[in-house]
């Protein structure tokens, strides 16, 4: 199933529940949580957490190790399971009772897939936006080539860390300054690309690229939604990873890699959508 956001669709609340296109009602303490890429931080998701609480749910961003506000140092953390401790420390101390939707953009979508591994029984939807989506993480080259960003055709453009020394493989990245609006916020408001550039932090490469999973322990559903203009995860990555573990929906948006900047409105209007599509899981 392909659907393509052609604009934002209205919302309504209603006594105790949101109603979405009047077809629908789901509950406004309905739980997001929001799952932000490499070098980004929860301060990524501002805009998409305004509309959300404005509109009664309920919203967590996650600061994974050594973004946003984590002082750890990028370059000290060498293994997927220390960077993406925050996020599974959050799941762990949910209620039993509680379900969340997880949404996960770029490299993001990795700590969503270890969520699903480990935490499905809390877990009522997992959204993958513009995002790494790879069942058991990166166990071959082509999952390498499906699921990283390949950015050679503009040049030198990361700035990488060296951790275990200069002879060894970098252990962080970050794109450069002069190059951050161009490949991953082309079609983004300038404002929203100078925080970006203020805010942006070297990820520690080195552990993402290490994350690997064993089988699925249980079934959570999940949506891809797909950025049309992507230059960092590219349509043809998206693609090869939809293809290689069929989600139960796919959506499309008219945006660049950073939907929460470009294309907000329309990002916040899908996610409702897709949260009372699959609230009883993958029909």
């Amino acid at each position: 199933m392909l659907v393509k956001a052609e604009k934002a669709m209205p919302v309504s609340v209603r006594g105790e529940g949101a109603e979405l296109n009047g077809t629908r009602t789901i509950p406004l303490k309905q739980h997001f949580v929001l799952i932000h890429g490499i070098g980004g931080g929860s301060w990524c998701w501002y805009k998409i957490r305004c509309l959300m609480e404005n509109s009664g749910y309920k919203v967590s961003c996650i600061d994974l190790k050594s973004a946003g506000i984590d002082r750890s140092d990028a370059d000290s953390i060498l293994s997927f399971d220390d960077y993406n401790k925050p996020l599974m420390d959050f799941m762990s101390a949910l209620p039993e009772n509680e379900q969340v939707i997880l949404v996960g953009h770029s490299a993001g979508g990795l700590s969503v897939t270890q969520a699903c591994h480990k935490f499905s029984e809390k877990i009522q939807l997992a959204v993958y936006l513009a995002a790494t989506m790879l069942k058991q993480g990166y166990q071959t080259e082509e999952d390498i080539k499906d699921g990283v960003p390949d950015l050679s055709e503009f040049g030198d453009v990361l700035e990488l860390g060296f951790g275990m020394g200069q002879d060894k493989p970098p252990t962080s990245a970050m794109l450069k300054k002069e190059f951050q609006r161009k490949i991953a916020y082309q079609l983004s408001p300038h404002e929203d690309s100078t925080l970006a550039e203020m805010l942006m932090k070297p990820g520690p490469i080195l552990a993402l690229t290490s994350a690997r999973f064993g089988e699925v322990e249980g079934k959570v559903a999940r949506v891809y939604i797909k950025t049309k203009h992507d230059k960092v995860v590219k349509p043809e990555q998206q693609e090869a990873m939809i293809r290689k573990w069929a989600p139960c929906g796919v959506y499309e948006l008219d945006s660049d890699h950073s939907p929460f900047f470009s294309a907000p409105f329309l990002l916040f209007g899908l996610l409702l959508k897709v949260a009372a599509a699959f609230d009883v899981g993958c029909n």
